[in-house]
Parts: C-alpha cells; structure tokens; sequence
C-alpha cells in the first residue's frame, strides 16, 4: 500500500469520530469539525479508487468512470445541502466551484510546477475546449439570471427555462465526452500517456515493458468506491446539519461558505492530484485535471442539482446574483487567457491565485443583503 495511502486510511479515523460527536451531542462546533475532517480522507479515497478502477478496466471504461465520478463529492455536499434547503450556500458552491478549479487549482498548479523551471509547456487543445464549454455554460447562467430581473417574468416560468438549459447542458456534456472519447480520442493522448506512465511507475514497471504487470484487483476498489461514496453522503448530512449555525457563529455569510468553505472541501483530491502532477512536470495531466474538473461541474453537476432540485423540495434555478455572475465570468476569461496558448509559468500561477483571493476576499466583504 502507497504512504499516500496508509497516511489518509489514518484520517478515515475522523469519520466514527464525527459519528460520536453528533449521537453524544459534543456541540456543532465538534460535529462540523470532525464532519470536514472526515470527508477530506472520504473525497482521496473516492479519487484514489477511481484512478485504480480506471486502470483495471481499461483506458475507455477508465476515462468514462473518471468523467463521472470525478466530481461526486461535490455533487453529494450539493445534493445534501439542497435537499435541506440551503439554496443560497448550493448556488455559491457552483460559483466557488468554478473560482478554486480554473484560478486556485490551476494556479497552485502553474506555481508549484514552474518553481525550478523556465517554462511548463501542455497541449493547448484541452484548454481550448474546455475555454469554449465554459463559455457556454456563463451564458448558460447568464441568460437566466437575466431574465429573472424582468419584473413580469414569473417564478415558474424562470425555473422551467433554467430546467430547459440544464437539459441543453446535459446533451453538450455527452456530445464533449463523444469528442473527448471517440471522434477526437487522439487530441487527448497526451494526457493519457501521462496518466499510463504514473500508472507504471505506481506499479513498479519501468518505460518500455508494455503492459504494467499488475492490474489493481477489481471487488475491493468498487467496495472501496461504495464506502467513500456512502461515507461521504452521511459526513455531508452532519455537515450540512450544522453549516449555517457554526458559519454564523463565526461571523462568515452563507454566500462566503458556499463560495470558499465547501469547494476546497470536495475538491482536495482533484487540488493535490493537478499540483502533484505539475510538480512532476506533467502538465497536460495537471490541466486536464483543472479544467476537465470545471466542465463536470458546468455540465453535470449544475444540470443534476437543477432537475433533481423539484424531487427534493427545492427548486434550484440558474439565476445568480451579478457579483456571482461577474465572479464565473472573470473565473473564465482570465484561466482562458493564461492557458490557451499551451505555456506556463510561476508568475502565471502568482496572477492566477491573486484573481482567486480578490473575488474570495469580495464574497467575505460584501454585504449580507446581497448575499
């Protein structure tokens, strides 16, 4: 078993401990501590078995499952929240979301990678297209958001216009998976060559033997996929339970929480992989990692929350607010402009994190009516 391995199977630890703090009523305090404690190690160990999945079943399969599970803390926190009624915090986790993977995530990656060296150099078509997609989906959020500042449009009547773009988005999020796994598989071969080569190197084969000679056993990484997911759906509810309360204790807005708090929360694993691959020099990986994470989240997540929003009780529409809209959109152009080109620095990076602290320092000074 890997250090990386063991030291987070250490951690897991935190989950019954978060466990007895909500059944003997330790305080919120407690629980919300233990809770993101906890689901830290739950959101490695779900990344972790889906990597390991990915290699067992084969690059096509591995690719798909990685397309989907990819993002599956996020996904769960937001359903939980949701289904409590936390549309506000639900909303500026998107918006978060968004921030940490194209300006936090990429710029840690960019940094950390260009730290020793002149230039990073990566395929610039994965940046390209996920640039596009994210275009798409601000109009996406744009356009809704928009129109529910008419007076005369009803309630109703924005929700079924934001369920129609979700559906949109949801066909444009196949149709980028058919690009990226079939009719374009090649553009993509970078990536997944790196991705090959950490594979071999985990299983102690060296360049040039072919095949790695051990494939990860199939049962216990689906177990452990079963039980990170499962972990992370109750650590999510003891979490959700005691947000407001701490956040307000604290002195930090539901908007601030959402924005910061919970995409650093589900995001960890996908963080560490993009900077541990940049460090290596792996920045085809490592972008792929950042801006394949913020497509998941543009085309699945936000679409998921939008039509499942109705079954649990509360509708969820694409209307934001502008400093949330401004926040998506300078997100997108300014990750657009430091990657299209294929090159990097760490001074690309330094701009990069210094655009995520001033929208993040903006979510905490603002005032609390707008939040």
């Amino acid at each position: 078993m890997k250090l990386r391995q063991i030291l987070v199977l250490l951690l897991v630890l935190f989950v019954p401990l978060s466990a007895l703090a909500e059944r003997l009523h330790w305080g919120d305090g407690a629980v919300f501590g233990l809770a993101v404690l906890a689901i830290l190690p739950l959101a490695v160990w779900l990344s972790i078995a889906t990597e390991e999945l990915s290699l067992a079943l084969g690059p096509n399969i591995g690719a798909l499952l990685n397309a989907l599970f990819g993002n599956a803390t996020e996904l769960i926190i937001a359903l939980t929240a949701l289904k409590a009624g936390l549309v506000v915090i639900v909303k500026a986790s998107i918006t978060g979301t968004v921030m940490a993977n194209l300006l936090l995530a990429l710029g840690l990656s960019m940094l950390v990678g260009g730290i020793g060296r002149k230039e990073q150099t990566f395929q610039p078509v994965v940046a390209r297209v996920n640039g596009s997609a994210m275009t798409l989906a601000v109009l996406a959020i744009l356009i809704p958001s928009l129109t529910s500042l008419d007076p005369l449009q009803s309630t109703a009547g924005n929700e079924a216009f934001s369920r129609f773009v979700a559906w949109l988005l949801l066909l444009v999020y196949g149709l980028t998976l058919v690009f990226s796994l079939r009719t374009h598989r090649s553009l993509y071969e970078v990536a997944q060559v790196e991705l090959g080569v950490e594979g071999a190197e985990a299983g102690g084969v060296a360049a040039g033997e072919g095949e790695p000679e051990h494939r990860p056993p199939l049962l216990p990484w689906l177990l452990v996929l079963l039980a990170a997911t499962l972990g992370i759906a109750y650590e999510s509810e003891l979490f959700v339970g005691v947000v407001e309360t701490v956040s307000e204790g604290v002195g930090l807005s539901a908007m601030f929480t959402g924005v910061v708090l919970l995409p650093l929360l589900g995001g960890v694993a996908e963080y560490i992989t993009a900077v541990s691959m940049a460090r290596r020099n792996m920045m085809d990986l490592a972008v792929s990692v950042a801006l394949g994470s913020t497509l998941l989240v543009a085309l699945l997540v936000v679409p998921v929350l939008v039509l499942v929003g109705p079954a649990l009780g509360h509708p969820l529409d694409l209307s934001f607010n502008p400093y949330e809209l401004v926040a998506i959109a300078m997100a997108v152009l300014v990750s657009n402009l430091a990657s299209l080109d294929g090159r990097s620095d760490w001074l690309e990076g330094v701009l990069l994190l210094a655009a995520y602290l001033i929208l993040a320092a903006g979510f905490f000074f603002q005032s609390p009516s707008i939040a």
